[in-house]
């Protein structure tokens, strides 16, 4: 009887801290910006951290910007329950450095890149409601992203990047905070096919609350540190199968590691179908994992390349999944 009540004790134990922690990563200040960018990410897994192929979006790693094709201007709106939003726009762009002399044409010509954007959610028609449970209002709430990225390709094989990043957010009336943050990234060819990246999130990323406008000399000033990031990702394209696949490994300061996948198969040139899984959490294998599918479709227009993308992703404890649906003109 005694081994029995050990072995509950024992068993609800580790449920319960099991629990705890992850809601407390749940929790953490920034959650919006780790969901994931537009919809290549995330019907990939959010693993493309050194997928260089197609479109690129430095979210995944900074040193990316390097790598694209041409001018990007990138869309998405994604559609979410509980009158949430997200949304992403982004420009991308490489230049190449040095003059063109036909006398260097086997050299290596340094590359730099270049990419803005901004990412945006926010919950609305939140009730606003006295003491007495009487409805007052509709509340709230946004958190915004804008960042600057800036890269070089310093020889045929290595690419180092940086994010600056400024957050914006407002949880209450007059309560809102700003912080700048950085991500900073490396990725290293080892051939045309072999592809593997690091890169660090959210340095020096925080919010401070300041509650004195509302609450005068009662309000409180807190400050909430966003959880630093550590990747390392892996990118491999399988050509004779048109195929490429990616992976990644992420830690954070508060403990987790977290496992992804993703590949993305082209039926033709112009359309691809992808598919991952998000959100492998080795430290606590109790928490639902995130599949995630979809397809670019790309048609040209004159010197304009198109590409529309659609993305599904799985979202517990939710009333509905997530659909993202990206635009990306090439130019």
């Amino acid at each position: 009887m005694r081994k029995i009540i050990l072995l509950y004790v024992v068993f609800f134990s580790v449920a319960i801290f099991a629990q705890e922690q992850f809601n407390r990563i749940a929790s953490l200040p920034g959650a919006f910006s780790r969901m994931g960018f537009a919809a290549k990410g995330k019907a990939m897994g959010n693993s493309i951290g050194a997928v260089i192929n197609g479109n690129v979006d430095v979210y995944y790693n900074p040193a990316l910007s390097v790598f694209q094709e041409g001018n990007s201007f990138h869309s998405a709106y994604t559609f979410l329950s509980l009158d949430r939003k997200l949304n992403f726009i982004s420009f991308t762009r490489r230049f190449e450095l040095g003059k063109n002399d036909s006398l260097r044409k086997n050299k290596f010509k340094p590359t730099a890149g270049l990419s803005i954007g901004l990412i945006n959610s926010g919950v609305s028609n939140i009730d606003e409601r006295d003491n007495q449970g009487f409805k007052m209002g509709n509340l709230s709430i946004f958190e915004n992203q804008f960042f600057l990225n800036i890269a070089l390709k310093i020889s045929n094989k290595l690419s180092f990047g940086i994010n600056a990043k400024f957050y914006y957010s407002k949880i209450y009336k007059d309560m809102t905070s700003t912080t700048l943050g950085f991500d900073i990234g490396a990725l290293y060819k080892f051939n045309d096919d072999l592809n593997v990246a690091v890169s660090i999130k959210d340095l020096n990323s925080k919010y401070k609350w300041d509650s004195s406008k509302l609450y005068g000399l009662e309000g409180i000033t807190k400050e909430e540190q966003f959880p630093l990031l550590k990747r390392v990702s892996v990118a491999y394209n399988l050509r004779d199968l048109n195929l490429i696949t990616s992976a990644e490994i992420e830690s954070s300061s508060y403990g987790t590691n977290i496992l992804r996948f993703g590949a993305e198969y082209f039926i033709y040139k112009s359309l691809s179908l992808r598919g991952g899984v998000d959100y492998i959490n080795l430290s606590n294998l109790d928490t639902p994992i995130r599949p995630a599918f979809g397809f670019e479709y790309s048609y040209p227009i004159s010197s304009i390349k198109i590409n529309f993308e659609y993305a599904f992703s799985f979202e517990p404890y939710s009333e509905f999944d997530q659909h993202i649906i990206g635009l990306n003109l090439i130019f």
